[in-house]
């Protein structure tokens, strides 16, 4: 059976390589899967605009999970109104078996993950059982396998504790639920959620950096969790002391238990990982196709991934022979590993994030210190990574020519000073852009 977490996985992949990486994250970064399974996928977004683009939109995720599972799919995108009565209705699920790929036996394990490959079985093997691995930090860039890491330690544990409250979450959207739990006074709800979790994933922790109420909710239920001796594994881009915005005291428990890092896999592991795709997908890469994609793909394991998914789908749709020349041509097809300019979109998507707010109060009236600053910022950006002119942030932000430029130049005097804290924003944001490119 598929697990929820895997069928989600498979349907952002498919949908990196109809639209585009950046589209798909502009589109879903917020959204939270409230149900996935081979007939129905309920997804939540607070963002009414986001809402109505997946609505519009949803042949591609429909098409997407037809892929997989062969028929047609119920879609429904909720909004907050529906959200209080879908949860109302939902009785409490057990945690899913993952799909085998999101195994320990699935990982391909190489000099650049090795050390982080243990730490993570250790604790799978058993969950808060030394201190030395509680908690764990897997930290590396985008695309190496730390999400499936969290799934492996997650499927092994069920099997092993099956009666252990498994809870996996992103922070972005651990922020999202803090914050329509204090909008509808519903923390008790939300706290009961987390600190009695036996085994607590959080994925991108490095999202909450910044972000004070955030920060101070998940420090509370990190001390209940490790007081009560339960287990809790985080994944970030980068290691916490990296963090800027992070608070010192989440900085400090973070070194309590194991940081491990994975780095970009070597020619030999991406061989192997190359070889291991393409047997699970029921195919046989030549070695040249192999060593072909190798040596072009060099630092993202998705996008070995996805050049074996798009050879066997030219396989399985025109039957094109599995060879150099279609090597060739799909890797034409595969994101550049050079960072693309940020679209506007991903840049106020990401200081909204940062600072807690919806972009709605971005592009409104407000004048409090926290919007103002927010807005100000994203002119900043908006000129200074997407190249774009006054006219363009106007129309983005709903901002004349005056006000843009004033609030360009108040970043700048910020950022020259250097008790302001300013250049520790940008330079967080900014990660969390290109981390998104």
């Amino acid at each position: 059976m598929y697990s929820s977490a895997f069928i989600w996985a498979r349907i952002l992949a498919n949908l990196e390589t109809r639209l585009t990486p950046l589209v798909v994250s502009t589109w879903f970064d917020d959204v939270e899967v409230l149900e996935c399974t081979d007939s129905r996928l309920v997804l939540y977004s607070p963002s009414d605009f986001r809402k109505e683009m997946i609505t519009k939109n949803g042949h591609y995720v429909t098409s997407a999970m037809k892929e997989l599972f062969d028929k047609d799919i119920e879609l429904l995108v909720l909004g907050d109104s529906q959200l209080g009565e879908f949860r109302g209705k939902q009785q409490k699920q057990s945690f899913l078996s993952f799909n085998p790929n999101f195994t320990f036996e699935k990982f391909v394990v190489g000099s650049s993950n090795r050390f982080a490959h243990a730490a993570a079985l250790a604790v799978a093997n058993n969950p808060a059982g030394d201190k030395g691995y509680n908690p764990l930090f897997i930290y590396g860039p985008s695309g190496l396998g730390k999400t499936h890491l969290l799934f492996a330690i997650a499927s092994e544990v069920q099997k092993k504790h099956p009666d252990f409250n498994v809870v996996y979450v992103k922070a972005e959207q651990f922020t999202n639920e803090l914050i329509n739990s204090i909008q509808k006074k519903t923390n008790a709800q939300f706290r009961e959620k987390y600190r009695t979790a036996d085994l607590l994933l959080v994925d991108d922790i490095q999202f909450i950096a910044g972000k004070e109420s955030t920060q101070e909710e998940y420090f509370h239920t990190f001390d209940d969790l490790y007081s009560h001796n339960k287990q809790i594994v985080m994944t970030a881009d980068r290691p916490a002391y990296e963090m800027n915005k992070l608070d010192e005291r989440l900085l400090t428990r973070f070194s309590w238990g194991m940081p491990t890092e994975i780095s970009p896999p070597d020619f030999e592991t991406r061989m192997a990982i190359l070889r291991n795709n393409a047997e699970q997908s029921g195919l046989e890469f030549p070695n040249e196709v192999c060593s072909f994609l190798a040596e072009n793909i060099t630092t993202d394991v998705r996008r070995l991934e996805g050049a074996v998914n798009m050879m066997r789908q030219a396989w399985l749709l025109d039957h094109q022979p599995i060879d150099l020349a279609l090597a060739k041509r799909m890797l034409k097809n595969i994101k550049p590993e050079g960072k693309a300019m940020p679209t506007p979109a991903l840049i106020i998507s990401e200081v909204c994030n940062f600072y807690s707010l919806d972009e709605s109060m971005l592009r409104g009236n407000s004048k409090t210190k926290t919007v103002s600053e927010a807005r100000q910022v994203a002119m900043y950006l908006l000129q200074t990574m997407a190249n774009a002119s006054t006219l363009e942030i106007g129309r983005e932000l709903n901002r004349d020519h005056s006000t843009i430029i004033y609030g360009c130049q108040k970043i700048r005097t910020l950022l020259d000073d250097r008790n302001s804290g300013m250049q520790d924003n940008i330079r967080d944001i900014q990660a969390n852009i290109e981390r998104r490119l």
